[in-house]
């Protein structure tokens, strides 16, 4: 899908991050009551990483800002333009974008933060391929980043057992060979907001101590209907991404969906009729980081030498909103 000027942004350079605590299920089982193996029967998950207290939204994706930059062989000063996918920023207020800004010396660039749960990533890129594409900036860095254990009720055994931190990054360059974001499509059902919320914390809801004794402040998922969604809209979004790049199924190397569960990303592939030996999967080291999923497991598939230039690859994700997108990636 050539853009206005045909200029298309190549990924150029990626980079990840992720605590060094590893919380493993059986840590957990001591915590709640569950087990390794009722974890990993219904989610796959045998493992996350969890932010340390000197650890921060902004520390996570500043770091995998500097090893994407360093990959692409940039300095920061030759980025233009800073996307930040996160729904936990240090604070409200200023945009976690421009924290990250400054402690990588980005002095030049831009910077903005792109609140869509999961789904962050796949729309930031998307975002940042319209920039390149209109030729308003030529090099951009996208950072995916959620550090969403401060939001977790630990108590709580059907949300604590889901999630962990982390960041994952690109930097993107305009370039004349038909490459980076060649289709996306993003979509989002707002009456089905509340499935997945954090009620307390913001101008709607103050917080106070009542709300606090409630657990309004953590997030609150209703985990039968958010799994009846993705396991819809996965397959069924990534298949239409597909076909308005011009492809079939067939063209696509590799399938990198959003780290949620594995049944939900093993009916998505059913779905779209792929084989599993060509839909990435990392879930069970990670869990569900979020905003950071797509990126992290982007990178690994990467540096796996799953794949190489050339290849054409289908992200897809699902977040809070409810919300969706998918995007076929040429590296």
């Amino acid at each position: 899908m050539p853009t206005l000027t045909g200029r298309y942004g190549a990924i150029i350079g990626w980079g990840m991050y992720v605590p060094p605590r590893v919380l493993s299920n059986a840590e957990l089982a001591m915590m709640v009551d569950t087990s390794d193996e009722w974890i990993r029967d219904r989610t796959g998950i045998r493992e996350r990483h969890i932010a340390g207290p000197d650890e921060f939204t902004s520390t996570m994706g500043a770091a995998a800002g500097l090893r994407a930059l360093d990959k692409s062989g940039l300095s920061p000063l030759d980025i233009e333009l800073i996307i930040v996918a996160t729904s936990s920023p240090d604070y409200p207020i200023p945009a976690v974008a421009c924290q990250i800004q400054d402690m990588i010396g980005a002095k030049r660039a831009g910077a903005f933060d792109l609140v869509l749960g999961c789904t962050g990533f796949v729309a930031a890129l998307t975002t940042a391929q319209q920039f390149i594409g209109s030729g308003t900036y030529r090099r951009v860095l996208v950072i995916g980043v959620d550090l969403i254990s401060r939001f977790i009720d630990w108590t709580d055994r059907n949300s604590c057992v889901l999630f962990g931190d982390g960041a994952g990054a690109v930097v993107l360059e305009g370039t004349e060979r038909e490459c980076g974001v060649l289709s996306c499509v993003l979509g989002s059902d707002g009456s089905s907001a509340e499935q997945l919320i954090v009620k307390m914390g913001s101008t709607r809801m103050r917080p106070t101590a009542e709300g606090l004794l409630l657990g309004l402040q953590y997030v609150h998922m209703n985990g039968q209907e958010v799994f009846k969604f993705a396991s819809r809209v996965m397959g069924s979004v990534a298949l239409e991404a597909v076909h308005k790049a011009g492809m079939t199924v067939e063209d696509i190397e590799l399938f990198v969906p959003h780290q949620a569960n594995h049944r939900i990303i093993e009916s998505a592939a059913r779905q779209i009729g792929l084989s599993m030996d060509r839909v990435f999967m990392n879930v069970e080291r990670y869990g569900n980081t979020s905003a950071a999923s797509v990126p992290i497991a982007l990178c690994e598939a990467i540096e796996g030498g799953r794949v190489k230039q050339g290849d054409d690859l289908a992200l897809v994700a699902f977040g809070a909103g409810l919300s969706w997108g998918s995007a076929v990636v040429r590296l």
